[in-house]
């Protein structure tokens, strides 16, 4: 019984085998039909390796060594600007390309879909985590005098008038520093950096946390705002500032001394007897 178990056992295993052969011989001649059936077709339609992309890359994003790969694509549906080995993604300084658009996973990396090396996608790239965008209005004198970059970093002073009627507060107009170190990404519309002509700008965009875009928000509707040029290697923090018509003029304000006006006291004389008395009365107008 044994004996017979141990045959069935071993024909098993012979059969398996062969299924195991003849299955793979099959897989093998067929990828190897596969393999030239491609051949042929690569060599009845041309096509040229150009990058495509491993992912689908985000508008804004720097696209790396790993984000492309070079595949063939048909010649006659080559865009218009494309890259390959000859025409590389980076230029001879190692610059990263940035996504202008969103690029598809498998879609070639086209001219039009990327910045130029060492570019950026706009202002959004410029702004870092937490931070927003916020345009303030200038002109000649409020904009030194159109000698702002993007890039530059600025004070910003305000000068406005404080409501109300308490002698403690300022007097008539008042200028205080209320942001300092606001870094500029954009003038008017440009955020190009390597701008060497002087030009007097209507606004300027800075790079500023929410709270700090409140701040400015309410000054701006409240007052005017200046803003004063910084040294591109100054890291010093402005102390508070804040100057009135009265500090400006070293003008002092006098304080006055409250008049201590005498008890006023009342009498009446009387006589008594052969003396005159005098007896405190309440006064009356």
């Amino acid at each position: 019984m044994r004996l017979v178990f141990g045959l069935v056992l071993l024909a098993g295993m012979a059969l398996a085998g062969f299924a195991v052969f003849m299955a793979k011989d099959y897989i093998g001649k067929y990828q190897n039909a596969l393999e030239q059936e491609r051949a042929r077709a690569v060599e009845v339609v041309p096509t040229q390796s150009i990058y495509v992309a491993t992912r689908m890359i985000a508008y804004g994003e720097q696209i790396l060594t790993d984000d492309v790969r070079l595949a063939p694509y048909p010649k006659e549906l080559l865009p218009e600007v494309f890259f390959d080995e000859a025409n590389p993604l980076t230029d001879a300084d190692g610059q990263l390309r940035v996504a202008v658009r969103q690029i598809e996973t498998n879609e070639p990396i086209m001219g039009l879909k990327v910045s130029e090396p060492g570019g950026d996608a706009g202002l959004t790239s410029r702004l870092e985590r937490g931070q927003r965008a916020f345009t303030i209005k200038v002109d000649v004198a409020s904009g030194v005098s159109g000698f702002l970059r993007p890039g530059d970093r600025v004070d910003v002073y305000w000068t406005g008038r404080i409501p109300g009627n308490d002698p403690n507060l300022p007097q008539g107009d008042v200028t205080k520093l209320i942001q300092t170190g606001v870094q500029l990404i954009a003038i008017d519309q440009s955020s190009n950096p390597d701008g060497n002509d002087a030009t007097i700008a209507r606004t300027v965009t800075v790079a500023a946390q929410p709270q700090q875009v409140a701040a400015l928000a309410q000054a701006q509707s409240s007052g005017r705002l200046s803003l004063s040029l910084m040294n591109a290697l100054d890291d010093t923090v402005a102390e508070a500032t804040e100057v009135d018509q009265r500090s400006l003029l070293g003008i002092t304000r006098r304080e006055q001394k409250a008049e201590v006006k005498a008890l006023e006291v009342c009498t009446i004389r009387t006589r008594r007897g052969a003396e005159m008395v005098e007896i405190p009365i309440p006064c009356t107008n």
